[in-house]
């Protein structure tokens, strides 16, 4: 019988139902394992794989198709793995719109009421109040990358009361939440002609996108624009935001993703001044929600596969995305 794997240790009971319910009926043996070294040795025989990441590769020469729960999927892109375009990989694109959107609105707010400033007078037994505050309703919003989470982070900006929401992306095409959206070559004669309160960045890690808010992208910000990643590490030109928020060339920084990660102990990114600094949480899989979306885009595929009918969420592994 072909065999399926799933190697995950965030899946409800419900989700592994569903998960053998759709492989049998498609004519796979499934099996699950919640960690790859709980996998290794098991695995030779898979045809189909959803996980993590691609460690277990090199034990399954008859691999077919994988599917990431992730929607960044630059570790497996690393591995060579699909270089000879011998195996499909998809992604969980489109799982992730809500849980990270909602950490983007946290963030904005706690930096907006400077949560960061008021910890540091708690951590000093001091009672200072009333350091002055800004709101998200009449704010001016700017987000590069106008996919799910750039969209689903409009939206509720919009929700909130944003006066406006920019988007930059590649094509420059309109998308949902977003009042104007522009190429990302459009960056500076947009920024020198507007001031936004914030700069939120949702592009995946590519070779394209390495270093893409640069020292001279982030002189152009004004001094009041907190900017907020949740996409890769490598995006921004780290050396650059640090001297931008100790000498006061913006307001402030969400940072969800660094690099290297971990973040080394002597970075010196752990003490810039009014910044948010999380390990990659952002899109948590605590969140049964999103769980529930990679699942069911694995189980949507994995009838696409048995009929031998085109997937979706298809990565091109050129474009890294």
């Amino acid at each position: 019988m072909r065999k399926a794997y799933v190697i995950a240790d965030c899946l409800s009971d419900d989700n592994k139902r569903e998960i053998k319910k759709t492989a049998g009926e498609c004519g796979f043996d499934v099996a699950f394992f919640d960690t790859e070294a709980e996998a290794s040795g098991k695995v030779s025989d898979a045809e189909v794989v959803y996980c993590n990441g691609p460690t277990l590769f090199k034990e399954m020469p008859g691999l077919r198709w994988c599917h990431s729960m992730f929607a960044g999927v630059g570790h497996f892109l690393a591995s060579g793995a699909f270089e000879g375009g011998g195996i499909i990989l998809t992604n969980s694109s489109g799982a992730y719109g809500l849980v990270i959107s909602e950490y983007v609105i946290m963030a904005t707010l706690m930096l907006m009421r400077r949560i960061p400033e008021y910890e540091e007078i708690i951590d000093r037994r001091e009672w200072t109040q009333n350091l002055p505050i800004r709101s998200i309703a009449g704010s001016s919003i700017a987000i590069i990358g106008t996919g799910n989470i750039g969209s689903n982070a409009a939206l509720r900006y919009k929700a909130l009361g944003a006066e406006r929401v920019t988007g930059f992306s590649r094509s420059g095409r309109p998308a949902e939440g977003f009042d104007e959206v522009y190429k990302i070559d459009d960056y500076e004669k947009v920024m020198f002609r507007e001031s936004f309160d914030v700069l939120m960045l949702c592009v995946p890690g590519t070779a394209e996108s390495k270093g893409l808010l640069n020292r001279e992208r982030l002189a152009v910000l004004s001094e009041k624009t907190l900017v907020i990643n949740v996409g890769r590490g490598t995006v921004i030109d780290q050396d650059a935001l640090i001297y931008a928020l100790n000498e006061g060339v913006i307001a402030g920084a969400a940072l969800d993703v660094v690099y290297p990660e971990p973040l080394p102990e002597d970075s010196p990114l752990w003490t810039a001044k009014n910044l948010i600094l999380t390990p990659h949480i952002s899109g948590d899989m605590g969140l049964p929600y999103t769980v529930d979306i990679t699942v069911d885009i694995f189980c949507d595929n994995l009838r696409r596969y048995a009929r031998g009918k085109s997937l979706t969420h298809v990565v091109d592994t050129t474009a890294g995305y």
